[in-house]
Parts: C-alpha cells; sequence; structure tokens
C-alpha cells in the first residue's frame, strides 16, 4: 500500500497520469490504480469507517434493486408479453449479468467507493471518467426522487387499507400533478437521511431488516396467490411471440438497475477484494430468482389479459385469491418498506460518489468532509438529501425520470470497455474476480448497454443531451482545473 498522495512505485506497471501538456493529454490523464486504492477511506478531517462484510454488502445491492420494479413493473410488462413475461425477466437478468461480471471484477481489483466512475478514471482518462460520475449523478440523484414519489402512493395505499383515509392530493402529489407539496417524498428522503448520519453500519443495519422485510413480503405473496393458480393461465404462454418477450424483456431490464450499489461501498467493506464480487453476483441471482417465482405465479393467478397496466397488480391478485383486503393491506406495507429500502441504499450510493469526485478534487471538498465520530460525510449526505427531498416534493419529475435509465446504461457500457482497457494495460494485476470469457463477455455487455440505449425515446436523448452538456460546462469550468492530478502537475 501506498501512504496517501504518493506516487505509485516505478515499474508498477500503470503509466499512471501522464505529463503536462496540451488540453487533449489532460483530459486523457489517469489515475493510478495504486493511488485510487491507497487514498481509500481518507476525506477531508476523517476516514469512512470498514465494518461492512459481504451479507451487509449483498443487502445494499439487494435493497437498491429489489423495490419499485417487482410491485409495479408486472403491469406494464405483462400486456406485451403475456404468461412468457416468465423469460422476459430471464432475459433482463442475462442482459444484466454481463455487465455485473464486468463490476464484480472491476470492484475486486479497484475497491473504493467512486465505483464506475473510480474505474473509468484508473482506465480510461479523467474526462470519461467525469462524464461516467456525471452519469451516476443522474442516475442515483433523480432515482432517489423518483422512487420517493411511489413511496408516498404506497403510503396512501396502506392508510386507506388500514384507517380508511388518505393524504389529500395537495400534499401528497407535486404542482403540476393535481398537488402544492408531496409530502411523503420529502419525509422518506429525510428518513434515509437521519441513518445515513449515524454512519454506515446503522445505516447497512436497518438496510438489512428493510430488505429481509420486503423479501418475506414477496414470499407471502407467492404463498398466498399459489392457491389461485391455474394451468389454463399458461396455456397462451407467448402470445406476441418473441418479440413481445424482448419488449417486455427491454421494460424490465431497469428493474435490475441497483445491483452496482455494492460498488460504492469499496472504502466501508471489511475485505473488499474478495466480499464485493461475491455481493454482486450473490444479489443478482437472489433478485433474479424472486423476479421469475413472483411473475410465474402472478400470471398463473389471473389472466394475463386482465393486467392491462395495472400498478398494483400483486395486491389485486391476493385480494381476489383470497377475497379479503387483509392480504393487500400486508402487501402494501411490504412495498413501503421496499421502496424505502431503495431510497435509503441508492441514497448512500450516491453521496459515496460525491465523496470520491470531492477527493479527486472534481467537485467542492465539501463533499469529502468526514465526521471523526460517526465515521460518515455529513455534510454531504444533509446536502443531498436536501436536493433529492426538494425535487422529489416540488418537481413534478415526467421524463427527467426515464433519464436515469440512459445515464445508468451509459455508465454499465464504460465499465465494460473498462474491464477491456484494465486487462491490457495491466494484466498481471491481481485480481478476486475474472470475468470469464473476456474479452467476449465485456463486449456483449457493451453492445447490449447500447442496444438498451437506442431503444430509449427521443425525449429521453434530449434530456441526457441536455445534462451532458451542463456536465461538460461544470467540468471545464471547475474540475478542470481543480483536478488533484492537475494541481500536482504544477
Amino acid at each position: 500500500m501506498l501512504e496517501h498522495g504518493a506516487a505509485p512505485p516505478a515499474g508498477a506497471g500503470d503509466p499512471g497520469p501522464p505529463s503536462p501538456g496540451g488540453l487533449g493529454t489532460r483530459l486523457m490523464r489517469r489515475k493510478p490504480v495504486e493511488r485510487l486504492v491507497a487514498e481509500g477511506g481518507k476525506g477531508q478531517g476523517g476516514e469512512l469507517r470498514r465494518s461492512m462484510g459481504m451479507w451487509q454488502l449483498t443487502m445494499i445491492s439487494i435493497g437498491a434493486t429489489l423495490g419499485t420494479g417487482i410491485f409495479v413493473v408486472l403491469g406494464n410488462a405483462v400486456p406485451d408479453a403475456g404468461p412468457a413475461v416468465i423469460l422476459s425477466f430471464v432475459l433482463a437478468g442475462i442482459t444484466a449479468l454481463f455487465s455485473a461480471l464486468s463490476y464484480a471484477e472491476l470492484a475486486g481489483s479497484i475497491p473504493v467507493s467512486g465505483s464506475s466512475y473510480s474505474y473509468a478514471y484508473a482506465t480510461l482518462g479523467e474526462l470519461i471518467a467525469w462524464v461516467c460520475g456525471w452519469c451516476l449523478i443522474l442516475e442515483y440523484g433523480v432515482s432517489v426522487a423518483a422512487v420517493a414519489v411511489g413511496w408516498g402512493q404506497y403510503l396512501n395505499e396502506l392508510l386507506d387499507g388500514v384507517f380508511g383515509f388518505t393524504i389529500p392530493d395537495a400534499l401528497s402529489q407535486p404542482p403540476g400533478d393535481g398537488g402544492i407539496f408531496n409530502l411523503p417524498a420529502l419525509v422518506v428522503v429525510l428518513l434515509a437521511m437521519v441513518f445515513l448520519l449515524g454512519g454506515a453500519k446503522e445505516s447497512a443495519r436497518a438496510n438489512t431488516i428493510m430488505v429481509v422485510v420486503k423479501i418475506v413480503a414477496l414470499l407471502l405473496f407467492c404463498g398466498v396467490a399459489l392457491q389461485g393458480v391455474r394451468s389454463g393461465n399458461y396455456a397462451n404462454f407467448m402470445p406476441m411471440g418473441m418479440t413481445g418477450v424482448s419488449a417486455a424483456g427491454a421494460t424490465l431490464f431497469f428493474s435490475y438497475i441497483g445491483f452496482d450499489a455494492a460498488s460504492t461501498a469499496g472504502e466501508e467493506a471489511k475485505n473488499p477484494q474478495r466480499d464485493m464480487p461475491r455481493a454482486i453476483m450473490l444479489s443478482l441471482v437472489i433478485v433474479t430468482t424472486l423476479y421469475c417465482l413472483v411473475a410465474a405465479i402472478a400470471v398463473g393467478a389471473m389472466p394475463w389479459q386482465k393486467f392491462q397496466g395495472s400498478e398494483a397488480a400483486l395486491a389485486g391478485i391476493m385480494k381476489s385469491v383470497t377475497g379479503q383486503s387483509f392480504w393487500a393491506v400486508l402487501l402494501a406495507l411490504g412495498a413501503v418498506v421496499a421502496i424505502a429500502s431503495v431510497v435509503l441504499t441508492v441514497l448512500y450510493g450516491q453521496t459515496r460518489i460525491l465523496f470520491a469526485m470531492s477527493r479527486d478534487g472534481l467537485v467542492p471538498k465539501v463533499f469529502s468532509k468526514v465526521h471523526p465520530k460517526s465515521g460518515a460525510p455529513r455534510a454531504n449526505t444533509v446536502i443531498v438529501s436536501l436536493f433529492c427531498g426538494v425535487l422529489a416534493a416540488a418537481v413534478p419529475l415526467g421524463q427527467l425520470a426515464d433519464a436515469t435509465s440512459i445515464g445508468t446504461l451509459f455508465a454499465f457500457a464504460l465499465v465494460n470497455v473498462a474491464v477491456i482497457v484494465l486487462r491490457r494495460t495491466r494484466p498481471d494485476m491481481p485480481r478476486s474476480f475474472r470475468t470469464p470469457l473476456s474479452p467476449l463477455f465485456p463486449i456483449i455487455g457493451f453492445l447490449l448497454c447500447l442496444g438498451m440505449m437506442a431503444s430509449l425515446d427521443v425525449v429521453t436523448w434530449v434530456v441526457f443531451g441536455v445534462w451532458m452538456v451542463v456536465g461538460l460546462v461544470v467540468y471545464f469550468g471547475y474540475g478542470l482545473r481543480r483536478s488533484r492530478l492537475a494541481t500536482a502537475e504544477k
């Protein structure tokens, strides 16, 4: 290990940042892997604490992934694929798997908090790393707000089932959607903030409890709905053919976004080289299994033609099978907990990515200040939470929320490229996990991400383009000159 801020040893095999030169040279400067690892955990005024094992890391990835997807997505995907939506979940899972393999290799090789931002910094250069980090800010920040809005809707369903009343639209919808201020959305973000301010260990414990609750809720659905399964509902298994299966698979892919959350915890894991690759792969297997099981029972318990885009399909199935609203209320409770867990883990990932970018000098230093007692980046957490909470409460997200998908896919694509580059530039570097059949699998992962991006609508691309332009203005106006690599060159 290197001392903080030291240069890599001679002959380390990594050319490191290029010497001062033209603009093109500065944009391509890379941060050596050894330096990334040596600086791990170090912030302004304190250090992050290594307190998480493989179980906690796995729960972080499951917490960030398993949420609105399974509770909402069936109503949107079943009409496209029919009972073959089960195959659509498998197809989407396989698509995610290729990128997950690349994430697993890099997480074990470069165990730091920045996720794909840090991986790109070590392999593709500073400008690409900034673009990747900017995409992650879009992915994590806006998705926190979008998920928080969904939490308010499920909370109203729970309150209606238990107490017979709901929060008025004026206080549960943002302006433009029939309300004045979405109070529940702000509340769930602030609750997540309180947990995060307590430190990574306390946040991981709370997330683990919530993940267990939502897994139990889904297994409860399976147990109850199984009584209503009829073989005839599977008879016309693939009514839209493979075209329908593929279309539903493209929609369902976004139910897998979040498996990379464990890679943002690299500097708070006890044994990141061993545990992070395992956590990423294990979480993907668990989530895919649950998705397929729930989908198989759901389409068996209710004819696929009756889904018709219902956002509460699972609750409706339980009510129709049992004839009682009690089970639907329990499922609504599970959905409330599930979405709260997503808010917590995604908000955690956002703060750690900004922490890494701040330490590198690309965003203000306030984001890398660590509280010495809790070991948490408190100022970072408060700023990000307030921003996301107000965004969720006061702004109709609309197409902006869809932009999280394109930002995520772009980051995934870069990770697949980074694996190939690091294999060529650092072939002898120790790796606790190796992507099989490289470079074939990373290339497949890259092409699949591009294909998914191409399937998104024009409005999403316009929003993404505007976001990228803003990001480049910020980088050239601030990050390019304040980068720690830039100051080291002077």
